[in-house]
């Protein structure tokens, strides 16, 4: 792996074992218009949110980051 100019991982390149694909059958999360279980989480500033308590009958985008570099 390499670094970019700004000292960061770069990407690994296309066919890098790191980017092989997910074997057949891999559960990788709800599909998109699955329901999912309500949950709760801390929000950026400590406060604990419940999915489906806190967001009533608005409709959501949930993202998830695997990896971030602060």
């Amino acid at each position: 792996m390499e670094r970019d100019n700004l000292g960061f991982d770069a990407p690994a390149p296309i066919g890098h074992p790191v980017r092989a694909s997910m074997p057949e059958g891999a559960y990788s999360g709800p599909a998109i218009g699955e329901h999912l279980p309500d949950f709760e989480l801390p929000d950026a500033f400590g406060s604990t949110i419940r999915f489906h308590t806190d967001r009533g009958n608005s409709r959501a985008a949930l993202v998830f980051y695997r990896s971030a570099v602060w």
